[in-house]
């Protein structure tokens, strides 16, 4: 029971340190993006959480790997309590911890209409609220990305902007701004520059 309640303990860990990394991308494959960046209060906690994974994952090794007593060597376990199950859920438990190192594979940030800087071409840099990893970069590329007028984006998480040349006959800025916060719920807090 206790190695159960340590495993238990460790994947509920492991998933809540990328669980800001992971809801966005659930919810663009489900078909919505509303509130799913509203996680991402959870990021200055990821150390700590991948620290008690790491502790728990550990210890439970530990317990599985540690000398038996001769009465208990014996005794017929259940799957939940073998290595193979041990080895299974660590496995998943690097998986979760290292999901926002990998989530741009499951983007296709391909603008709909690549094209060149114009004279009807417009370039700004946003500054926006509540980018914490690369998950995040590539959720905001994806929804500006497939948005018609947008020439290409690329965001950066580090200085908290997103850069996007866009057409502006076909786009505004307003729009833009629109397209960031209904479809990854982050906020544009500014502009940083416009050309």
């Amino acid at each position: 029971m206790k190695e159960k309640t340590l495993i238990g303990s460790g994947i509920v860990a492991a998933i809540a340190s990328s669980l800001c990394c992971i809801v966005p991308l659930l919810a663009l494959i489900a078909g919505g993006t509303g509130a799913a960046t509203n996680l991402s209060w959870m990021e200055p906690f990821r150390p700590y959480l991948i620290g008690f994974t790491i502790l728990v994952l550990g210890y439970a090794w530990y317990q599985k790997l540690k000398p038996q007593k001769d009465c208990c060597i014996n005794q017929k376990t259940n799957f939940m309590e073998t290595k193979t199950f041990l080895t299974i859920i660590s496995i998943f438990a690097i998986g979760m911890l290292s999901f926002p190192s990998f989530s741009g594979n499951f983007y296709d940030n391909t603008p709909i209409e690549q094209g060149v800087f114009s004279e009807d071409s417009s370039k700004v840099v946003l500054s926006i609220e509540g980018m914490t990893c690369g998950s995040c970069e590539n959720h905001i590329n994806h929804a500006l990305n497939n948005t018609k007028g947008v020439i290409s984006c690329s965001s950066s998480a580090k200085e908290g902007t997103a850069t996007i040349v866009y057409d502006n006959e076909q786009l505004t800025l307003k729009k833009i701004k629109k397209v960031i916060s209904k479809k990854t719920s982050f906020k544009v807090i500014g502009i940083k520059d416009e050309q």
